[in-house]
């Protein structure tokens, strides 16, 4: 009894940990790794804004543990009943407590959020869920268990087949191995588990595959959120303006036409010449005319009383001038390169049924500044 719930105490615990810690390592990731970098994200980025992307990027996570531990949970309820004990064992403590409307919103979100690649596996999780359900609750039917269990995977197998077997052809052709795979072995699998195993190897085999996806789902997780943006990007114009707080004051024996100031300040005081310098004339710098105008391209932090706090492409965070900001317009971001060529009837297997669904964002011609140039140049 105090196994099961001192483990359910310590997850309980440390699950709210775990979303903190990817945002601290995103902002550190961000910075490249410079404390003052990073302690000056953490004063402006929202935390909603932090929190909204962690939600958006991860969202499929939620479908894969529901699932997942469902089926290695009653897997090992049907199979070693004796073994199944809610207060021993954390699996089956979850699964026993896991309400069935949880499952079917798993697979709602699931269908919703998975690319379509990985569909015919939700095809096999929900398939296992229903023909271990159904044997457990109704031991006493054999009809409704020879029908849940074998004519409805094999139906399913033989849907699935017909609609994705253009597409397994197409990736084995191009040699899209894994895009293969997940397509056309999950639909054959689903024959597999929908009933008991042994019973002796059942507790070792769901164990050991719960702490093996509790293991890898983490670090997974982490790849995927630290690619995911978390501050706009934006191009910035700026034309540096002489004034008495930017010039400094000209000794009297200096000739007036004496080398200008740095038009641009920034954290790092790098050489002239150096990438994230602001002067003109750089070769690593940003394009800039013969007046200093030049466009800042980066994620844009905030927007202070005095300053536009941009975060560059060289991780450089500059601190520029508002009365010399000209003028800046908000980036969109890249769209990703799809890896695969394959469809399945026109949807792309790297799309999501959501983003098949929503509109299409319109085509329009990027704004030369979101290229680093200055307008009217070639």
């Amino acid at each position: 009894m105090a196994g099961a719930r001192q483990a359910q105490q310590w997850l309980l615990t440390l699950l709210p940990a775990f979303p903190v810690l990817l945002l601290v390592l995103r902002l550190w990731q961000l910075s490249q790794q410079d404390m003052s970098t990073m302690l000056l994200l953490v004063q402006y980025v929202s935390p909603l804004g932090l929190l909204s992307a962690l939600l958006i990027a991860l969202v499929w996570a939620f479908p894969v543990v529901v699932l997942t531990f469902g089926v290695l949970g009653r897997l090992l309820r049907l199979s070693a009943p004796e073994r199944f004990d809610p207060e021993r064992s954390l699996l089956a403590s979850g699964t026993a407590r896991t309400p069935g409307w949880v499952i079917s919103a798993a697979v709602a979100l699931a269908a919703l959020t998975w690319q379509l690649r990985f569909l015919p596996s939700l095809l096999m999780l929900g398939l296992w869920l229903l023909a271990l359900r159904t044997r457990y609750l109704h031991p006493d039917q054999p009809t409704r268990i020879l029908f849940v269990s074998v004519a409805l995977p094999l139906a399913a197998a033989v849907l699935a087949y017909s609609v994705l077997g253009p597409a397994i052809w197409t990736a084995f052709r191009q040699g899209e191995l894994a895009t293969a795979a997940l397509l056309a072995v999950p639909p054959a699998a689903t024959l597999l588990l929908t009933g008991p195993i042994p019973g002796w190897i059942a507790p070792a085999l769901t164990h050991g595959l719960a702490f093996t996806v509790a293991a890898v789902l983490p670090v997974v997780m982490g790849a995927v959120f630290l690619r995911v943006p978390l501050l706009p990007t934006a191009a910035v114009e700026v034309v540096p303006k002489k004034s008495a707080a930017t010039t400094p004051e000209v000794p009297a024996s200096t000739a007036p036409d004496g080398p200008a100031p740095r038009p641009l300040e920034s954290t790092n005081s790098a050489a002239p010449g150096a990438p994230g310098n602001g002067g003109t004339g750089t070769p690593d710098g940003p394009p800039s005319a013969a007046d200093g105008r030049q466009v800042v391209l980066g994620a844009l932090i905030t927007v202070t009383d005095t300053s536009t706090i941009v975060l560059d492409r060289t991780a450089t965070v500059r601190f520029l001038p508002n009365d010399w900001v000209e003028s800046q317009v908000l980036c969109p971001q890249a769209a990703a390169v799809p890896y695969s060529l394959v469809s399945v009837g026109g949807w792309p297997v790297e799309e999501t049924a959501l983003d098949w669904m929503m509109p299409r964002r319109p085509v329009a011609d990027p704004d030369i500044r979101c290229e680093g140039r200055l307008p009217g140049t070639p």
